[in-house]
């Protein structure tokens, strides 16, 4: 048994892969699953898709590994965040269909709850801020349209989770109804000073206590499944950005880790110490082990590997993302793009306004548009670097560790130290995020390292310099910076 399963449940595929005892990834399998778009700014998943397609990759994983479950000490889960399910507690039928962090349907509720005066509140209680991105107001939307849902729940016969609870209720067959901190730090129903559920936050919402999930270590015991054919524990769970945090071993205060999936999302360590922020960036848990949490500052960018998702789905300029380097070397810079698809998040927390681009001409080619889609990326981290300095002084010399799929293409690497003006790290292995629900069940399970151990095998395999001048930084950041004001004013 010196092997660990991880389970990465992402917001457009699931991947499982296999770690061997050096922590290496041996084996992977994905699978991406249909995405739902009943309306404008609405994003749904299919609850049934997400275990179907968890179930069939690590039934492949192992296959392609020539594992068997005798051979795994223990599994570890990764998950996209805030989506949220509620089901039934007998049969594990969906309510609703899951609703996705992407998803803006709760924007007048948000704005009614700021009007009456909760904004403050929720911050001081969640470290977030009232927006539609967070679990706990998809949870009042689903328990609105369904009559009689609240009664059901306060009897115990519904219950709510974010996507690990989901999966880990039906991987131990209905027994475990857990989550761990950072996926309960993002529903905007857990006080994480406090390190409980927010009693304040649920009677603000109607939402009955009884539906929720136990909350537990990163690091803990979650349950044991015959997933693989074997009865094999989950002893790892975090939020798939703070898995990254792990998996990038920035632990240490100051450290600074940003992954580019469909997103963007920036954590900054900030120790023991919930930092307030006062340039609308999110207080978060970054970790919590042994009973004692390790805050982080987040900025969230709803739309980043997304952007060339849509060139390729929605323009059919690209086959595949990995044409997006090429392109980009041909592009002039000379248009401007803002992929407010779903809103904009940190720092601007608009949901209302949808994505623009700027400086169309006659002659505007797909190079121009894959460069301004790769810009677009590296001008929202500009906006997250921006507010984190002034948030927390002592980073001004920070590097930043990347990650993610798009942290592949040196291209939008490169122009993001440039714009940054600071030094990009890209790691030896990009799966951090699975990287880092592995650590945490292998080191519960006493095969890898603990967290100074794990620290010390983190591994660079690249770095990107800035070499733009600070003429031309200034000059493309305020293009982008006229470009959002003008997106934000129609």
């Amino acid at each position: 048994m010196t092997h660990i399963l991880a389970i990465d449940q992402g917001t457009t595929s699931s991947r499982a892969i296999v770690f061997g005892p050096d922590m290496k990834p041996m084996q992977s399998a994905q699978q991406e699953f249909e995405q739902h778009f009943p309306a404008s700014g609405w994003v749904e998943h299919d609850p049934a898709d997400l275990w179907a397609t968890v179930q069939s990759t690590c039934k492949e994983v192992m296959a392609k590994a020539g594992l068997e479950a005798a051979d795994i000490a223990a599994i570890g889960i990764t998950n996209q965040r805030e989506t949220t399910v509620i089901w039934d507690a007998e049969t594990g039928a969906p309510l609703h269909n899951a609703i996705v962090w992407q998803d803006r349907r709760t924007a007048r509720m948000c704005e009614e709850l700021r009007a009456e005066g909760h904004g403050d509140q929720v911050t001081a209680i969640t470290g977030l801020l009232l927006d539609p991105y967070f679990s706990a107001t998809k949870v009042k939307w689903i328990l609105d349209q369904n009559e009689g849902s609240r009664a059901r729940a306060a009897d115990g016969k519904l219950l709510f989770g974010t996507v690990d609870s989901f999966l880990i209720w039906h991987m131990t067959g209905g027994k475990a109804h857990v989550t761990d901190a950072t996926n309960a730090a993002r529903t905007m129903l857990y006080d994480i000073h406090k390190g409980e559920w927010s009693a304040e936050m649920c009677a603000m919402l109607d939402i009955p206590m009884q539906m929720l999930p136990e909350v537990r270590d990163c690091a803990s015991d979650f349950g044991v499944t015959d997933l693989l054919g074997g009865e094999t524990p989950i002893y790892g769970v975090a939020g798939d950005q703070q898995a990254a945090t792990i998996g990038q071993a920035c632990f240490k205060p100051g450290m600074l880790k940003s992954t580019y999936g469909t997103g963007c999302f920036a954590l900054l360590n900030t120790g023991d110490t919930p930092v307030t922020s006062n340039n609308r960036l999110l207080t978060t848990v970054a970790y919590q082990l042994d009973g004692k949490p390790t805050y982080a500052l987040e900025g969230s960018i709803f739309i980043a590997g997304a952007v060339v998702q849509w060139l390729r789905d929605g323009l059919g300029i690209i086959s595949s993302a990995s044409e997006t380097q090429g392109l980009a070397e041909d592009g002039r810079g000379t248009v401007t793009l803002v992929p407010a698809f779903t809103g904009l998040g940190a720092p601007y927390w608009n949901p209302d306004c949808r994505g623009a681009v700027y400086g169309l001409t006659r002659d505007t080619s797909p190079a121009d548009m894959a460069r301004a889609a790769l810009e677009s990326i590296g001008f929202q981290t500009r906006d997250l670097w921006e507010a984190m300095r002034a948030d927390w002084p002592d980073g001004d010399e920070a590097v930043l560790r990347v990650d993610g799929g798009l942290s592949a293409n040196d291209w939008a690497m490169q122009f993001l130290s440039d714009m940054l003006g600071a030094p990009v790290d890209r790691p030896a292995g990009l799966d951090t995020t699975a990287l880092g629900a592995a650590w945490l069940a292998g080191m519960r399970a006493g095969i890898y390292p603990d967290l100074d151990g794990f620290a010390a095998t983190w591994a660079r395999e690249a770095r990107f310099d800035p070499v733009m001048s600070d003429e031309e930084r200034a000059e493309g950041y305020a293009r982008w910076q006229r470009a959002v004001a003008a997106t934000q004013s129609v």
